[in-house]
């Protein structure tokens, strides 16, 4: 049975704070439209002559409109540079990312529902568990989102002189989600521009949203759309059915792809097998 024609039930959300960071686009756009800055000084003027970038790039008269609205995202350079992931134990991280309660509630979110995640997998070759793991994770079954202007954000980081060639792309992608109508200027997300159950950076969401409960467009704030774009994005990234997930098997690489932290990526290993352990 097709994913758009499976109902259920959402449970309440747990409330847990996301931290995550996703996969980088494969093709990167190459160039600056504008020489970055390390503070907000300059963002005006780089927004723009991002903006003529944007335009050549095929970004419409709402993308750019978003794009002249944005504001300097301070909180997002503060989040950016005080990131405390790549700094923690496993033990430590699963403890303060609340693993035992992710995978509680995830063994009751894959029983209640089981239909909707036997179809995903049956279309995209991805278990449950590890679906669910990515859920609890990112936003405790969508209980936090956050609350930071997706396209501020993101145009923040793709002006900041940090990481700025690993977030034009994405500052692309999210004033085209603007265009689609699959978001607007003032849609809320996580500090680095995440967005949805699942936290798609913006250009990750472009590529690989997924329609799937068939109401014409892709709803990362949708619960269906959400995972069926979670699962399209794992099996296009290599993700083999059948095949192992765990350290060392086929496809933890693939969901080294989702993250760029190691604990991250060993913590969804562990949580899903758990959650998918009959």
């Amino acid at each position: 049975m097709h994913v758009r024609r499976i109902l259920f039930r959402l449970m309440a959300p747990l409330g847990l704070c996301s931290l995550a960071l996703a996969a980088p686009l494969a093709a990167p756009l190459s160039a600056q439209a504008a020489p970055c800055g390390n503070d907000g000084a300059g963002f005006q003027a780089w927004k723009s002559a991002f903006a003529t970038k944007a335009a050549r790039a095929g970004v419409g008269p709402r993308g750019l409109q978003a794009l002249a609205q944005a504001q300097y995202a301070s909180r997002t350079i503060a989040a950016d540079r005080n990131q405390k992931s790549f700094r923690y134990t496993l033990e430590k991280f699963m403890q303060v990312r609340g693993a035992e309660t992710i995978i509680a509630q995830g063994r009751k979110r894959k029983a209640r529902d089981a239909a909707f995640y036997n179809a995903l997998e049956r279309q995209y070759g991805v278990p449950a568990g590890v679906l669910i793991a990515i859920h609890g994770m990112e936003t405790g079954f969508g209980g936090f989102m956050g609350d930071s202007a997706v396209v501020s954000a993101i145009t923040t980081l793709a002006y900041d002189c940090r990481r700025s060639a690993f977030f034009i792309p994405h500052a692309i992608g999210a004033l085209k989600l603007v265009d689609k109508g699959a978001i607007t200027a003032d849609t809320r997300g996580a500090k680095h521009g995440e967005l949805g159950h699942t936290q798609f950076l913006p250009g990750n969401a472009l590529t690989y949203g997924v329609d799937a409960n068939g109401d014409g467009r892709v709803d990362f704030y949708n619960l269906t759309d959400a995972l069926a774009s979670t699962a399209h994005f794992l099996r296009q990234k290599g993700w083999q059915p059948g095949q192992g997930y765990q350290e060392g098997q086929p496809n933890f690489r693939v969901i080294q792809q989702w993250n760029a932290a190691g604990v991250y990526q060993k913590a969804i290993a562990i949580m899903a097998a758990r959650i998918d352990r009959p």
